[in-house]
């Protein structure tokens, strides 16, 4: 028996008790990310280009002026993020709060309403991915899953909780494209607009417009869910293209932000689908040539135009910076990595999706999957699949696996409604437990706990985050007249945000000039490192001895500086300030 899907204000109803829910738990607990950043430099950082933005920067200057090597470095994110973080301080600030509460009122407000609309767009397409009323375990799943990813916690103002709440809206949409027209267009908006955001979902955004061709070429009624979202992702593209490059700009290619090449690919495939579709005949063959053809011309302007955007992602990184940043980043870490080091990370992203996975199998052998179900599967198995190249992927196979998860818990329900037993009741227990990544986690932390804990180094992981990372710990380098600081780069956002100095290293792939500069002082001896501090100007040196980037370059270079420092020996150019002595943040001044 099929129950009939709830309307969406009763849906809206649910996400809204749920994020309440959430927004109390941490009310309670007194907003424990806002008291400890750890290692959320994103968020740090993106608070700092906010100010920045307010204080009079131009909207299309994207420099971090305070960080890296003198003149700074241009941050690759978009000043989409910016924007409505800019508006509730500027509102709060209108209402005649201080610069402080207006601040905290945008990180806790942001990201509160960013969790109860992706909580109602996982409901809403998990009751149409099971054709059926599954509100009540899609809601508490959603709920519990974001929760536990931490990325819509108080004070995560970075952009992947944007990019998750636009990709799960773009499937929504597109599984709703043949019951409401305008889906199809809003689809391709949310696609431009997540793509533009960042370019960590461009394989989904691919996805997304592969599949509105796929479903063109196998039935000429989806002719106008194939022309909606190509003029709504072409379309937004074009206008974010115009909206946040500035006109000097708009023939220079950045692999990593939004810029000519992807505006280019954007606006070819686009408006090459919605224009195909309306000169393409009704026949299978012809609509199989036209996608075929823009399929070639797509690539072909790709490959002649822009070949250094093809490869890998890292492929020009410098090898120190990528041996000691982004190979401890636990984000960019392969699964295999992370099942090895951080396996309670790996039970608690990993498990749920592949249950999810192994579901849509079963039902697959028993039938064929309808128009939704296909849709939402290929997405959880392209997230799947991009979580084991990178664990950040996970983020939203987590979050798919929600929708098919919901629907089978739904079905033992309906079954045990239909004829009780202790066996089904059992059932719809085990259920819940496996479908809840947090089980997942509370098992790898009991497992774990009878293993050796394999050594961990520098992350950029909440559950792992690095000491220093409360507003406190920055008093005392804040009260110190304004200089460029030599610190380990997980510390660099902090020490913008916190203080008024500059920060030599930070854990960012364009800040090439400053994070080398920390490495080679860091890790010379102190007359190499003295010639360093000379070269960028630094004023103060700041320790935090429980950090373990310091600890990992202290163990690769024991007669480095920052080694010295750590064993008591401080060379003659350098004073300890008394005062931090012992502290969490020990400053040492340059003679």
């Amino acid at each position: 028996m099929t129950v009939p899907a709830t309307g969406w204000k009763n849906d809206l109803l649910l996400a809204l008790c749920a994020t309440l829910v959430a927004l109390t738990i941490n009310a309670v607990s007194g907003f424990p990310t806002l008291r400890d950043y750890g290692a959320d430099n994103d968020s740090m950082l993106r608070l700092v280009e906010v100010r920045d933005l307010l204080a009079g920067q131009s909207w299309f200057d994207l420099h971090q002026y305070r960080m890296g090597a003198a003149g700074g470095f241009v941050m690759h994110w978009s000043r989409l993020v910016d924007t409505p973080l800019a508006l509730i301080v500027v509102a709060f600030d209108a209402l005649g709060a201080s610069t402080a509460t207006a601040e905290r009122a945008a990180q806790i407000i942001w990201p509160t309403l960013l969790y109860g609309l992706t909580i109602f767009v996982l409901i809403r397409a998990s009751q149409r991915f099971a054709g059926a009323n599954v509100a009540m375990p899609a809601v508490i799943l959603s709920t519990a899953g974001l929760f536990f990813l931490v990325i819509y916690s108080p004070g995560v103002i970075d952009h992947h909780n944007v990019q998750l709440l636009l990709t799960a809206a773009c499937l929504w949409l597109l599984m709703e494209a043949p019951a409401w027209r305008p889906a199809a267009l809003l689809s391709g908006i949310c696609a431009g607009l997540t793509l533009a955001v960042g370019m960590e979902t461009a394989p989904y955004v691919a996805v997304f417009g592969i599949c509105a061709a796929v479903l063109f070429i196998l039935d000429d009624k989806e002719r106008v869910t194939a022309r909606g979202f190509g003029l709504g992702f072409a379309g937004v593209a074009s206008l974010v293209f115009v909206a946040t490059v500035r006109p000097a700009d708009w023939g220079v290619t950045q692999c990593d932000a939004f810029s000519s090449f992807q505006f280019a690919v954007a606006a070819l495939s686009g408006f090459g689908l919605a224009i195909a579709t309306a000169l393409t005949a009704s026949t299978a063959r012809a609509r199989l040539a036209s996608m075929l053809a823009l399929a070639v011309v797509v690539a072909a302007v790709a490959i002649m135009f822009f070949p250094q955007c093809l490869g890998s992602p890292y492929a020009a990184m410098n090898e120190r910076v990528r041996t000691y940043w982004l190979n401890d980043v636990v984000e960019a870490q392969p699964f295999w990595s992370v099942a090895v080091h951080q396996p309670k990370l790996m039970a608690a992203r990993y498990v749920t999706p592949f249950i999810a996975i192994l579901l849509i199998g079963l039902q697959l052998r028993c039938r064929r999957l309808r128009r939704e179900e296909i849709l939402a599967a290929i997405l959880l198995v392209v997230a799947f699949a991009v979580s084991l190249w990178q664990v950040r992927g996970s983020t939203f196979s987590v979050a798919f696996a929600v929708l098919p998860l919901s629907a089978w818990i739904a079905k033992i329900r309906l079954r045990a409604s239909a004829a009780p037993s202790w066996r089904v009741s059992t059932g719809i227990v085990m259920a819940w437990l496996i479908s809840l990544n947090a089980t997942w986690a509370g098992v790898a932390v009991a497992a774990q706990s009878v293993v050796q804990k394999a050594p961990q180094r520098i992350n950029s992981d909440p559950d792992h985050a690095v000491t220093c990372g409360k507003p406190a710990d920055f008093r005392d380098l804040a009260a110190m007249p304004a200089t460029t600081v030599l610190a380990s780069s997980n510390l660099g956002s902090g020490i913008l945000m916190f203080t008024g100095h500059r920060a030599l290293a930070g854990p960012y792939h364009r800040n090439v000039g400053g994070n080398l500069a920390m490495l080679d002082a860091f890790m010379g001896t102190p007359d190499a490192a003295r010639a360093v501090i000379g070269r960028e100007h630094v004023g103060l040196i700041a320790i935090c001895r429980g950090n373990t980037e310091e600890i990992s370059l202290g163990l690769d270079a024991p007669k480095g500086l920052v080694a010295g420092l750590l064993r008591g020996d401080v060379p003659e150019w350098l004073e300890l300030d008394r005062s931090t002595a012992g502290k969490p943040i020990e400053i040492y001044k340059v003679r």
